[in-house]
């Protein structure tokens, strides 16, 4: 059951998952892909979950496909507009959008309520951080931004998260790393490399 006053989620898929050499999101650890323990572990904290991803993109979990409003890979930027357009036209009573990639299927089971009590107002960005690193594709984006993220993808060299970051409000909500018998796990590790899908596949426990 989603959460009353929970954002909506989008689930980053936009990438091409080169190192992989295939779709990562449909790789199997604990069970099941890492595309469903993403959507598990979201739902539960949203109260809807959408699917950034390319038209056509599998999509076997019946998710609301939203592809990047700009008609080329621009990035995670691109996937943020999207689902703050998507949350507009749907009229879906939210001040922010939620955000997780598709490779991370460790991240907390507090996310969203974390970054919820860390926005300051409804133009505030929130973004985490963990070990001493921020990770700004888990974060919670104001929708009154999306005029302002349109008009800064309309230059093809904007592109960086961190550059558009700069031009807004924004708060940095720290996470620990989560104490294992396989040793200390990054919340937000992400899956890139055959090697990091076996290190996964020894934290797979923590996907219960």
């Amino acid at each position: 059951m989603s959460h009353v006053g929970a954002p909506p989620g989008l689930i980053l898929a936009g990438g091409k998952s080169s190192r992989m050499g295939t779709d990562k999101a449909f790789l199997k650890i604990g069970g099941d892909s890492i595309l469903g323990h993403t959507v598990r572990r979201l739902k539960s904290q949203v109260c809807e979950v959408i699917f950034n991803a390319p038209k056509g993109f599998p999509n076997p979990l019946g998710l609301r496909l939203v592809p990047d409003l700009t008609g080329s890979q621009a990035g995670p930027l691109a996937g943020v507009l999207s689902g703050l357009r998507d949350v507009v036209d749907h009229g879906l009573p939210a001040t922010h959008l939620l955000t997780v990639p598709s490779d991370s299927p460790f991240f907390p089971a507090d996310l969203a309520a974390r970054l919820q009590a860390g926005a300051d107002d409804a133009m505030t960005i929130v973004i985490t951080a963990s070990g001493g690193r921020d990770h700004p594709v888990f974060a919670l984006w104001p929708l009154a931004i999306a005029d302002d993220l349109e008009d800064w993808l309309s230059n093809p060299e904007n592109r960086r998260i961190k550059a558009f970051l700069q031009r807004h409000r924004l708060v940095t909500v720290d996470f620990p790393m989560v104490e294992t018998d396989f040793g200390p796990l990054d919340p937000f590790f992400n899956i890139n490399t055959p090697q990091d899908l076996e290190e996964a596949q020894r934290f797979a426990e923590m996907l219960a």
